[in-house]
């Protein structure tokens, strides 16, 4: 489905809002699930109120926010803070520049191409190490790595950037593409089915018909995106304290939802009731088990943080795809400044 002209908001992100408001929206329209039923930390006179902008219905992949606003780790830092979740056809960037949010969610191919467009926006800490993007197979499937994927159809979002990385990559010139229906039917029905996937999701719902699943994860490829959350260059410049503490409470939420997701997915449920406590159990130990949220280092060092040089492989694997409109130094992208230097001891 094509982005509206004067949008400027990355196709996927368009992709996911309207997949996840064609499957929730009988029962938003019932709970009201919008602007209109934003979760919050209690209000407080005393408190700096701050918006942090979802990129999509509250989910699991959020946890470690809204751990810090159920357990209060926000209201210790002074901040008021209120989860806004993303409805079809709303941008993340477009909501902070408008002065609606003060942060907000996104990836960091995402915020490399929308600063590539004009967009001002920079990322503060990571969420999740790695994105839960997979191709998922059936677990006797002949397809064992990306390369076997040729000669195969794949029901695949074309265009996405993941997928560009790939094709040119592995060569897949010989992939018989289809369009992603993002749900599990034909993968049931067919055997020889491969589809894109997040590994939080689909895979259950394959699993509830059933069928047993494998998964090629897009992070083995070397695209690696880091989830993000952002904030606009302005809005750090006027008011580093309230970026400083708005991060240092939001690492703290993800360190604690490994340990203890209950809190986080009792305010989700009730503002996304779609999400079964089976589903959304799922997906936080598919996050916790794919060490999406910690990286490699089981010790939760890596938790927040943001490596450079991963940041400059993604600006170049964009640039060599032609996603970046107008090249600049990836640097600006991101700031170092309000990671711990020592993540495990906090």
């Amino acid at each position: 489905m094509p982005t509206p002209p004067d949008s400027r908001i990355p196709a996927k992100t368009v992709l996911r809002c309207l997949i996840a408001f064609l499957l929730f929206a009988p029962i938003l329209l019932v709970s009201g699930c919008g602007r209109s039923q934003q979760a919050s930390a209690d209000s407080n006179t005393s408190l700096t109120k701050v918006v942090l902008q979802a990129d999509w219905y509250p989910q699991p992949e959020h946890g470690g926010f809204f751990t810090a606003l159920a357990k209060g780790y926000y209201k210790d830092e002074g901040l008021d803070v209120t989860i806004a979740p993303l409805g079809p056809y709303l941008g993340v960037e477009k909501a902070m520049i408008a002065g609606d949010a003060q942060f907000g969610m996104s990836g960091s191919d995402e915020t490399l191409e929308a600063i590539g467009t004009g967009e001002p926006i920079i990322a503060l800490a990571a969420t999740l190490q790695d994105v839960p993007q997979v191709i998922m197979v059936r677990k006797n499937s002949p397809i064992h790595s990306f390369e076997d994927l040729n000669g195969h159809t794949v029901a695949i979002k074309a265009g996405s950037p993941w997928w560009m990385y790939l094709q040119k990559k592995y060569h897949l010139s010989g992939v018989h593409e289809v369009p992603s229906m993002m749900n599990v039917a034909n993968f049931v029905a067919d055997p020889d089915y491969a589809q894109q996937a997040f590994a939080t999701s689909e895979p259950y719902f394959a699993q509830k018909a059933g069928v047993e699943t494998r998964m090629l994860n897009a992070y083995d490829t070397g695209y690696r995106p880091f989830r993000v959350m952002i904030t606009t260059p302005s809005y750090l410049q006027q008011h580093p304290e309230i970026v400083g503490k708005f991060v240092r409470a939001s690492i703290r939420g993800w360190r604690e939802y490994l340990v203890d997701p209950g809190p986080a997915h009792a305010i989700i449920s009730k503002m996304n009731p779609a999400l079964t406590p089976d589903w959304m159990d799922f997906s936080w130990r598919a996050l916790r088990d794919g060490h999406y949220i910690t990286g490699d280092d089981p010790s939760g060092a890596q938790i927040g943080q943001m490596d450079p040089k991963r940041w400059q492989d993604m600006y170049d694997q964009l640039l060599d795809l032609k996603l970046i409109e107008k090249p600049f130094d990836p640097t600006t992208a991101y700031t170092l400044e309000f990671l711990p230097k020592n993540a495990a001891a906090n």
